[in-house]
């Protein structure tokens, strides 16, 4: 665990309530996809209305940990790392990415580095989809207003998205099972960005996105975003819901999006 004493940057982020902290530190510095939660609780009992209270104020650090990061990732969405073949939906047990793109090797290398580490120390690697549910952060869509996230392509790469609010949830609960274990913590529902664009594009009442051939988008996006729009994997949450005996409360991105953004469309006319 990096030490995120006096730090207030990309890499390290903490919250506290009374008693309790919680930490999240990332392996290169950058992305939360796959990271150590370093939680730290001081009590001299265990009643249940302790228990309770303890559960309460992880969630409420949880909160503030994870929309601190998703604001400071901007526009980024952590594809999955799984093998762009076969299948568009992958789960735990699929393998990664052999040959990741250059421009995220580095990143995609921690990230596998930090899942092996925290498995091998009998630990629970959690996989988060794209971080949504903070109206506030308004980074996306105003990208999706002005028309700067296009369609590259055939569109088909799929992403996978978790409200704030159920990847708060489901870090609380995997604190009780025992490791090592790897988790998906996405909705129900992966989508391609052809079909998920559009629709939040509509639900902000804003012109439909725009397409670009891939040639155009490598030239001045780059290779990464042509793979992320065209070939990434979607992930399956079957395994955290059996589990973690995990229900999510926002099972799909659409409902999501809609209870998230739909007031901010209105504005936005």
């Amino acid at each position: 665990m990096r030490n995120c004493s006096g730090r207030e940057d990309s890499a390290c982020w903490t919250s506290s309530s009374g008693n309790d902290s919680i930490t999240v530190a990332s392996a290169d510095g950058s992305s939360p996809s796959s990271a150590i939660f370093e939680y730290r609780y001081q009590s001299s009992t265990s009643s249940p209305d302790t228990v309770r209270g303890w559960r309460w104020r992880l969630r409420y650090s949880l909160m503030n940990v994870l929309v601190r990061i998703r604001k400071s990732q901007a526009l980024r969405f952590d594809p999955y790392r799984y093998a762009r073949e076969g299948g568009p939906v992958k789960t735990e047990d699929d393998p990664l990415d052999p040959t990741p793109v250059a421009a995220m090797r580095e990143t995609e290398d921690a990230m596998a580095y930090l899942d092996r580490v925290v498995t091998e120390a009998g630990g629970i690697a959690l996989r988060y989809g794209g971080f949504y549910g903070d109206p506030s952060d308004t980074t996306l869509i105003d990208a999706v207003r002005a028309r700067k996230f296009p369609i590259v392509g055939s569109g088909e790469g799929v992403s996978s998205f978790i409200h704030l609010d159920d990847a708060a949830d489901t870090t609380v609960l995997a604190l009780d099972l025992e490791g090592p274990a790897t988790f998906n913590i996405v909705d129900d529902e992966p989508a391609p960005i052809k079909v998920w664009l559009p629709e939040l594009a509509r639900i902000l009442r804003a012109k439909p996105p725009r397409h670009f051939p891939t040639w155009l988008a490598r030239m001045f996006a780059g290779e990464a975003l042509v793979m992320m729009a065209t070939e990434a994997r979607g992930a399956s949450n079957a395994k955290a819901k059996r589990e973690l005996g995990w229900t999510p409360a926002h099972p799909t991105w659409r409902h999501g999006f809609a209870e998230t953004y739909a007031a901010t469309g209105k504005r936005g006319r």
